[in-house]
């Protein structure tokens, strides 16, 4: 999976955003004002995306190799023969 795709979609959400607060009747100072309360909330979501990422594809990795192992043994049960699904 690229990043790329994920940097789009924060360009698009953070652009999406501006017009919105541009667009809205207020005062330049509460617009500033919002504008930075997005930017400060836009950039803490976008620091927990890699972590989020990371955990994701370690439970998917986890969870494909139980999978296997449960097929290797021929059990549905959870892996406790001879194949680990810790070794790599």
């Amino acid at each position: 999976m690229s990043r790329t795709w994920l940097y789009f979609f924060l360009a698009g959400a953070a652009t999406g955003a501006t017009v919105a607060l541009l667009t809205a009747p207020q005062s330049g100072a509460e617009t500033r004002r919002k504008l930075k309360q997005a930017k400060e909330h836009l950039a803490d979501r976008a620091s927990r995306v890699g972590s989020a990422i990371s955990e994701a594809y370690r439970s998917a990795t986890t969870a494909g190799k139980e999978g296997f192992v449960r097929t290797m043994n021929g059990s549905p049960a959870r892996a406790s023969g001879s194949i680990s699904a810790s070794n790599h």
